[in-house]
């Protein structure tokens, strides 16, 4: 199981990750109102603005206060030390 740093000490398992997108349309704002409203909704912004939205395989929404490239360039990162 490998771990990525979503920012604030926070970890998600990058097996379980389907996708990482920018907040700012509107069907990804849809995916998160309903995964708040159906309890999948996991706030990891630590109070901070909103930069990235992770979907995960088992329909959860994980917010995170990094952006998109740094969650890829963690994974990346991540993916190197392994091999």
């Amino acid at each position: 199981m490998k771990l990525i740093n979503i920012g604030f000490g926070n970890l998600v398992s990058s097996d379980k990750l389907i996708a990482v997108v920018a907040p700012d349309s509107a069907p990804v704002k849809r995916i998160v109102q309903e995964a708040k409203a159906n309890g999948l909704l996991i706030d990891a912004t630590c109070g901070r603005k909103c930069k990235s939205v992770l979907i995960t395989d088992s329909n959860h929404v994980v917010l995170s206060a990094i952006s998109c490239e740094a969650i890829q360039n963690r994974s990346e990162e991540r993916d190197d030390k392994d091999e």
